[in-house]
This record gives structure tokens, C-alpha cells and sequence, in this order.
């Protein structure tokens, strides 16, 4: 589905704001946008806008320019948010943006927790967004002189990534699990009594890790480790039905990770398809530990799934939530690679339990 001219407007209207808001909450338009465009619903997405943009922050200005020499000490450096933004803006300006993403992507990688994996899901719907439009990674223009919206936006995408580059230690698989039971196995965090980066500093002395996220199985090369991210994230996505109530935004985040990581691929090297599925299996499994609950919800009390996706989609853009739209919008693609109706069911499940908008 080509992207319309809907997303290129809306970018620009964002564009103003920056990547957080309230100090530290991640700006979740351009991820909502993109996903309401692709789905059918471009013309929801100014009206969206007008009721989410208020609560934006404007966009941060630099202060010290990041340079060739100094990044690794800039990288993960909040403070340097808007020294970041106009790194990346200049990159993607000046080369072509799957040279940009080539560099960058394995140096960013590590550190895949970066603002609640929202810096590596909207960079996934930035490069979604270019595929789709049939980009083909040259040039910053739009030809008409003015920056291109989209690879404006893929600079901010990476520059947030950047600035809240938070690493975790990668799990290599190793084991003969498939991704639902591997998923299943993963033990929860001791202390859930405070935010996503307390959670995850424990894994480390959590009993069952990394044992329990190595027993899924490996890939031989880069197709397999396509195939297994897609069925991490579809595991991921089901995962979410029955397990929702132990935070129903965050875990929405377990299942958009690594679909933005499957989205990615085809404008990566094939030898980076490998790690990508290291470090998503990795994000998707941490989340999962972060914030799983003691049991999962009986099965009687679980809604049904829908009659159509299209009907799944347009419950979530009339419910507004922007974690309800992107958990949407990966369940869609999970419903059409393996035709499991839980994954729409987990879209009600969301709407049901996340406040809308």
C-alpha cells in the first residue's frame, strides 16, 4: 500500500514538537500516524492530531554538535537530545538514507531499550513509511527543494534512538525452543514496584536469565533469522491476549519492538538480519519479564476477535490510544502471516483495558 499524502502532512505538523514530552514520555504521533495511514485511516489523522498535539513539547535545540569523534561519548546522553536531532537531520540530508541506516543500525542495536524500545519502533515505522513510498535511498530533497517529511522523520527517529540509547545484554539463541514456549519460559523481574529502567536492570540477577530467552532456537543464516522474527513478534503479539492485565501498555510494547525490527530488514545488509534478531528477541523477551503477571487471565473472561481486520483496525482508530493503534497495526500483520484470530482479539483486549483518547 503506497503511503498518501496525509503522512507527509502530518510529519510536518510534527515535526515541530520533539520526541518527548513531561521530561521523558515518548511523542507517539508519528508512530500512530504512519500506522492509521497504512491501515486505511488518513482521514482520521489530522482530527487525531488536533486532540494529541497538545500535550507536545517544541523541539529541542542543540547545544554541542555531535561529531565523528565524540559520538560514542554522546551516545545514550539525554542531554544531548537536541545535538542528536540535528546530527541526524544533517545525515539524512546529506546521504543516502540506507547509508545512514547501515552505519547506524549495529551501533545503535545494543541499545534497543532505548526509551522503551520507542526509539527502535519508530525508527521500524520511519523505514516502513520509505519502502513503502519506493524510496530508494538517495538524496534528503523532496523535489521541490524542501526536506522530504519522511526521511525528516527517520532523522528524529534515530536521533531519539541516540540520545536514549539505553544497551542490555543481548541474548544470543542458542537452544530448540520455538518462540511462543521460549516466550512462555521467560521468568518475571523480582521488584516490579517501579518503572521499565529498575525492572530491567535486574534481569541480570534474575533467576531463569538469560537461560530462559537462550532456549529459543538459533537461525542459520539471514532468511531464517527473518522467519524467526516474525514469528517472535507473532508469538509476542499472542502472547499479549491473555497476559495484558500485568500492564497494558507496556507489554503492547513486546510485540511492536521486534515487528518494527521485521520491518527494517529489507533496508539492512543481509549480515545484520542475524543480530537484528538477537537484539529484538532480546527487547521483546525483557519486556516480557518486566512486566508479565503472576498468572494469565482465565480464558472465559478473554473477548472474542472480531469478524473482519478491518473491523479490528477501525475499533482501534475510533478508540484513539496511540499504543492501541500500533498494537493494531502489528496484529494485523500477525493475523495475515498465520490467520490466528487471538491476534485480533488482543486489539479488543488493549482497547478494553487502555484508556482512549
Amino acid at each position: 500500500m503506497s503511503i498518501d499524502s496525509s503522512l507527509d502532512e502530518a510529519y510536518e505538523r510534527l515535526h515541530h514538537s520533539g520526541p518527548e514530552f513531561e521530561g521523558w514520555l515518548s511523542n507517539h504521533g508519528p508512530m500512530a500516524v504512519e500506522a492509521l495511514v497504512r491501515n486505511g485511516h488518513g482521514d482520521r489523522v489530522h482530527r487525531w492530531l488536533d486532540r494529541y498535539m497538545d500535550r507536545l513539547d517544541e523541539l529541542p535545540r542543540g547545544t554541542s554538535p555531535v561529531t565523528a569523534d565524540d559520538w560514542r561519548t554522546a551516545l545514550g546522553d539525554p542531554r544531548r537530545l537536541g545535538d542528536w536531532l540535528v546530527y541526524f537531520e544533517r545525515e539524512v540530508r546529506e546521504r543516502p538514507w540506507r547509508a545512514v541506516l547501515e552505519t547506524w543500525w549495529p551501533r545503535l542495536l545494543p541499545g534497543i531499550a532505548a526509551g522503551a524500545t520507542h526509539g527502535v519502533i519508530r525508527t521500524g515505522h520511519a523505514v516502513h513509511a520509505l519502502l513503502d513510498d519506493g524510496n530508494s535511498g538517495d538524496g534528503g530533497a523532496d523535489g521541490n527543494g524542501g526536506a522530504d517529511p519522511r526521511l525528516t522523520e527517520l532523522g528524529q527517529a534515530l536521533g531519539y534512538w541516540a540520545a536514549r540509547w539505553q544497551p542490555v545484554t543481548v541474548v544470543a539463541p542458542s537452544g530448540a525452543a520455538d518462540p511462543a514456549s521460549a516466550l512462555a519460559a521467560v521468568p518475571p523481574v523480582p521488584d516490579r514496584s517501579a518503572g521499565i529502567n529498575h525492572r530491567l536492570g535486574q534481569l541480570p540477577e534474575t533467576a531463569g536469565w538469560p537461560a530462559a530467552p537462550a532456549a529459543l532456537r538459533p537461525a542459520a543464516d539471514a532468511d531464517q533469522a527473518r522467519e524467526l522474527l516474525a514469528d517472535v513478534t507473532s508469538a509476542a503479539a499472542l502472547h499479549y491476549l491473555p497476559h495484558a492485565h500485568g500492564s497494558p501498555v507496556m507489554l503492547v510494547h513486546a510485540a511492536t519492538a521486534p515487528m518494527a525490527a521485521l520491518r527494517t530488514l529489507p533496508a539492512l545488509p543481509r549480515t545484520q538480519w542475524v543480530p537484528t534478531l538477537h537484539a529484538a528477541w532480546t527487547a521483546a523477551a525483557a519486556v516480557t519479564a518486566a512486566y508479565r503477571p503472576a498468572a494469565p487471565a482465565p480464558q472465559d473472561g478473554l473477548p472474542a476477535a472480531p469478524e473482519s481486520a478491518e473491523e479490528t483496525f477501525e475499533l482501534a482508530a475510533r478508540h484513539g490510544d496511540a499504543h492501541v493503534i500500533k498494537l493494531a497495526d502489528t496484529c494485523l500483520d500477525v493475523h495475515r502471516r498465520t490467520g490466528r484470530p487471538e491476534a485480533l482479539a488482543a486489539v479488543i483486549r488493549a482497547a478494553e483495558l487502555i484508556e482512549g483518547m
